[in-house]
């Protein structure tokens, strides 16, 4: 969409920005709204009409041309979308069972990311034969995946089971949970450096380093071929070893240091794989856990909101994302944005690294007895 704004539409970087912000902007209001629609009719409902109703508007957003047009179109379309998240997490937790509700989320990451795979790809080939193909087809996969849900999945219904829950437990709040809060705020700060890899650092890649569009759309598939092919690995060999907040940690490092990486190595191809694998395991070494915490503090009455919640700090952060990191560009260039980047993933992981030696209400592991 970015590069869409800027080459075919002929907007400015800070247009592009503005129009990247609203997206965030209607994620984060779906995502409330998602959030609390599901706890009341449930995410089933809620799921099939997000993706029919947003399928339609896909379609609809490729033929605006305007700034304000695409704008109010991209608000719109992204409030839909994003109702679809808290509902869709809400069902992971409700097929699923306690002893694999942690690898069913991961396989969920899976599935995502190997669609992302695909669509990077496939959108890097639309979009070098004609942007306007990119809305057509998004708008059919998502139509496509409601008639799949549809066809495959019965209804389910979620019954109010208060008599078995603990009544203190029953009315616990994210918005009170302070723990929480503090988890979400700082999932925000990496959110906002982790989505500038799919909004500024294409545009850098095209306008700084001169590559085509194809193989800015091959860098951006590898992303999401590479978490299909090892996250699920990678998570099972170390799930249990250490705390899941050190993984956080260190995966948040790791990918400021990717950013970083963009002003001092060489402006090649070898580069740009390089530090998109390294931002990649960055994303693989904190994102699981990051799901396990708000799974792990949740229960069958409060599960929407908490979802719901988590959703809106990572739409925030689509916010904040492209309007700061096009500010900075107006005012300085991208390599500010780099530093800057670098410097905030810094603060975040040493923000989680003070929630380890903080809580102990966090466990993604047991501890033997042994050890």
């Amino acid at each position: 969409m970015s590069i869409y704004c800027i080459q075919q539409l002929h907007f400015s970087i800070v247009q592009a920005g503005i129009v990247m912000a609203l997206f965030g902007a209607g994620s984060i209001s779906g995502a409330f709204i998602g959030g609390k629609l599901t706890d009341r009719i449930g995410f089933y409902d809620l799921q099939v009409g997000a993706l029919l109703i947003g399928g339609l508007l896909f379609v609809v957003l490729g033929y605006i041309r305007t700034f304000l047009g695409l704008s109010i179109g991209t608000f719109i379309l992204s409030f839909c979308n994003e109702s679809f998240r808290p509902a869709n997490s809400t069902a992971i937790a409700h097929y699923s069972s306690g002893e694999n509700r942690t690898r069913s989320y991961s396989l969920n990451r899976l599935a995502v990311n190997l669609g992302w795979g695909v669509g990077g790809a496939l959108g890097g080939t639309l979009a070098s034969i004609n942007y306007h193909l990119l809305f057509w087809v998004d708008g059919c996969t998502n139509i496509v995946a409601a008639l799949f849900l549809l066809t495959l999945l019965p209804r389910a219904t979620v019954a109010k089971t208060i008599a078995v829950i603990d009544r203190s437990i029953a009315k616990i709040s994210a918005y009170k949970d302070h723990i929480y809060l503090w988890f979400i705020l700082l999932a925000m700060l990496f959110g906002m450096c982790f989505f500038e890899f799919f909004i500024m650092q294409p545009v850098f890649f095209k306008i700084q380093w001169h590559f085509s569009v194809f193989f800015i759309g091959s860098l951006m598939a590898m992303n999401g071929v590479l978490i299909a092919g090892t996250e699920m690995v990678l998570v099972h060999s170390l799930e249990g070893k250490k705390h899941g907040l050190i993984y956080i940690t260190t995966g948040v490092l790791v990918a400021g240091l990717g950013y970083t990486l963009l002003n001092i190595l060489p402006h090649d191809k070898i580069a740009a794989i390089f530090i998109v694998i390294l931002i990649t395991l960055g994303e693989m070494l904190s994102m699981p856990f990051m799901n396990s915490f708000w799974i792990s503090r949740t229960n069958l009455n409060n599960r929407g909101e908490y979802a719901g919640l988590y959703t809106m700090s990572w739409s925030a952060a689509q916010i904040l994302a492209p309007f700061f990191g096009s500010q900075l560009i107006a005012y300085a260039g991208f390599s500010l944005l780099w530093w800057v980047l670098g410097g905030i993933s810094l603060l975040t992981a040493m923000g989680y690294f003070g929630m380890y030696k903080r809580t102990k209400t966090y466990q993604t592991y047991e501890v033997s007895k042994t050890s």
